[in-house]
């Protein structure tokens, strides 16, 4: 809809003499130019008509525009215009108003008679084409009304306040406590105002743009992070450790004074009954969930062995893992074990790591335990490693031997096998076998009912009861197919999950045309815009430009998959809206990582996170329909968690790509609509973060 053009005011004006006769004179000759005008807008009528109905939209709005009218030749004619005219004017306003009212009453009376009439043999065909229609109506009218909003739809939002640097929404530990959480649960997330924060996230002013993967897993910047140089020096756990401030670098290695990663992956491998760490794939270990992770060094050593490993920690204002793990390149995201579910389906990792992470397992009646075991797969490994599991020193505390007493209890009655002890590590097994549970001890944990075993729960407080048993996808992770074959699902496993091979095969080859057509397609504009940063090499193919990517609405995981099948050295975080169909089960047991999420809330991480954002058909899922949020919103959402020079690619219908187009200019995203096919109703929205720095005071 074309947009109205600005049109400007013209102010007629006179003055007065001291002498009453040239008043006199000079009110006669203006009576008589005001005649002849008065013949002359007679005379033209048909021109005034013309004007009526070419600009019929801007007397919809005549709150703003009561003391307004247009002249012939185009402009704003003087407000105090006769009387005659100005009563031309309303009679036609009031016209077009009336014949605005009965068209949109007959046209829905018309409809809703014409809808009823159909038979039921075409009535989806049409209902379909009537929807359309209804979309078409309401994407019109909205239009209409932003022409009585003028230019201000699309004023740029404005730049946080400086402290909002590393601000995470819904984590916000001293306002929790004013709001009287205690007990860990200040540490939890509560979403109480959703996603309104309506301002951009400004990088502090040293930030520089991380280093591409692999070489940024070792170095990162030190500005790019919140954490002082106490904090580097005076780290305390095992992995934590692991880290050296160098000027303007954080460095990390995998050896210290004190502990080696290889050596301490090789030891878990051992207890297991591996040779090395090499052999985890085949023992049917692919993805990990490394609680409390340090820095993420665990999981970068096993990075190297085709495992994936998803760091889990509390949101920490300063020296936060998740956000230095994330700046690595690493996968992590903010969450708690003190009160609430995690929004990871049941039976999803292969391995749950626990090295010193401040939890008690013991506390609440074992019910952190209960999550783990939730969490775990059928065969899967849990590993502790902590001081008191030391049995010399145990033995000496009374304290420590009460927990680990009570911890080692707990898990029998889980039906955890513990295996061989080393040092400072213990490993249990959880059981293959549904039948271990009708012959526990008496007090051991109920299984949950089938009402309350819900397979993917969204931060839903914490079960006491043993879940996933109800689930079909109890299978041993020995059973399972290993990795990488396990990306792609047999028809047995897709069967599991109510998908059929046919579905699944197409998705594969729609998205592996789509990744080569995305990469053929940024690759020229981030090369034509940076060909070389100061400094920088010409990357070597594949162009390993991004490292860390969120799918908005992964639905089946194909973005992902289709990624690696294509060499790329990336790792994607899959996340499934809660509003839309829960493939969160599927997408895990391929061996990726995902999470629920409702994107009408803040998602659990850091700003300047992920360097690529995609999202096929969010648009259409979230605001088609009855939206619960603005899409504005949304997109203020993805620039704080966006690094600077990231990139933003949606897929979804013309009209809503193109509304949401409309939106770029306000958070200052250099954007591009592509077309996908010329008989395709969808298009691309292609959009680059710009690279903006708050001035140093």
């Amino acid at each position: 809809m074309a947009r109205p053009l600005h049109r400007g005011v013209s102010a007629g004006g006179g003055r007065f003499s001291g002498n009453s006769q040239d008043f006199w004179e000079d009110s006669q000759m203006k009576e008589k130019t005001e005649k002849e005008d008065l013949d002359r807008n007679r005379a033209n009528g048909a021109d005034n008509t013309f004007l009526s109905i070419k600009f019929p939209f801007r007397y919809l709005f005549a709150d703003n525009l009561s003391s307004k009218h247009f002249s012939e030749n185009g402009f704003m004619s003087d407000p105090f215009s006769p009387g005659p005219m100005r009563s031309r004017h309303k009679v036609t306003l009031t016209l077009l108003k009336f014949s605005l009212v009965v068209i949109v009453i007959l046209a829905l009376t018309g409809s809703f008679w014409w809808t009823l009439s159909i038979t039921s043999a075409t009535r989806g065909q049409i209902f379909r084409g009537y929807r359309r229609l209804q979309e078409q109506l309401v994407s019109d009218l909205y239009e209409i009304g932003e022409l009585s909003l003028g230019t201000s739809r699309f004023k740029e939002l404005e730049y946080c306040s400086q402290e909002s640097e590393n601000y995470v929404p819904c984590f916000n530990v001293s306002e929790n406590l004013a709001l009287g959480f205690s007990d860990g649960e200040e540490y939890d997330r509560h979403c109480i105002h959703g996603l309104k924060h309506n301002c951009l996230v400004l990088p502090p002013v040293n930030y520089r743009i991380p280093l591409r993967w692999p070489t940024g897993k070792d170095v990162i910047w030190f500005a790019n992070v919140n954490i002082t140089a106490q904090e580097v020096l005076s780290s305390g756990s095992l992995t934590k450790r692991m880290m050296m401030l160098d000027e303007d670098q954080i460095s990390f290695r995998s050896v210290s004074s004190k502990f080696d990663v290889e050596d301490y992956s090789h030891q878990i491998a051992e207890i297991i009954g591996l040779r090395n760490v090499s052999y985890f794939t085949q023992a049917g270990v692919r993805t990990i969930l490394d609680i409390e992770c340090g820095y993420g060094s665990f999981g970068a050593h096993l990075s190297s062995h085709q495992l994936l490993t998803m760091c889990l920690a509390n949101y920490e204002a300063s020296g936060s893992q998740v956000q230095l793990t994330l700046e690595r390149g690493l996968p992590a995201m903010i969450g708690s074990f003190s009160s609430k579910q995690l929004p990871y389906s049941s039976l999803s990792f292969d391995m749950i790591h626990c090295a010193r992470c401040h939890i008690d397992w013991d506390k609440k009646d074992g019910i952190f335990l209960v999550e783990v075991d939730r969490l775990l797969r059928p065969g899967g490994y849990f590993v502790w490693t902590d001081p008191l599991i030391n049995s010399q020193r145990s033995l000496r505390d009374k304290v420590n031997l009460k927990k680990w007493n009570a911890v080692s209890s707990f898990t029998e009655k889980l039906c955890w096998d513990m295996l061989p002890q080393q040092e400072e590590t213990v490993v249990w097994k959880k059981t293959s076998k549904k039948k271990c549970y009708s012959s526990r001890k008496a007090g051991s944990p109920s299984l949950c009912s089938k009402g309350h075993d819900i397979e993917s729960p969204y931060y839903r407080p914490l079960q006491s009861c043993i879940g996933g048993t109800q689930s079909r996808r109890w299978v041993p992770i020995e059973e399972r197919r290993k990795w990488p074959s396990l990306a792609k699902l047999n028809s047995a496993e897709l069967a599991i999950h109510g998908l059929h091979s046919e579905e699944f095969a197409d998705d594969a080859i729609n998205w592996n045309s789509a990744v080569r057509n995305y990469w053929s397609l940024l690759s020229p504009l981030i090369f034509s815009d940076h060909p070389k940063r100061p400094g920088d090499e010409d990357p070597s193919p594949p162009y390993n430009m991004l490292r860390n990517v969120l799918d908005m609405n992964a639905r089946f995981g194909g973005f992902n998959a289709a990624l690696l099948e294509t060499g790329k050295s990336v790792w994607v975080m899959n996340v499934v809206p809660t509003r839309g169909r829960n493939t969160l089960p599927l997408i895990l047991d391929r061996g990726f990582v995902g999470v629920l999420h409702d994107w009408c809330e803040p998602f659990p991480t850091y700003p300047r996170t992920y360097d690529l954002v995609h999202a096929e058909g969010l648009l259409s899922l979230e605001f088609a329909e009855q939206p619960r949020c603005q899409m504005l919103d949304l997109f203020a959402e993805i620039d704080r968690i966006l690094r600077p020079e990231g990139w933003v690619i949606l897929k979804d219908t013309a009209r809503l790509i193109e509304f949401a187009r409309s939106l770029t200019t306000q958070l200052k995203w250099d954007a591009r609509v592509v077309d996908i096919e010329s008989n395709s109703d969808e298009k691309l929205l292609v959009c680059q973060k710009p690279f903006l720095k708050r001035q140093a005071s």
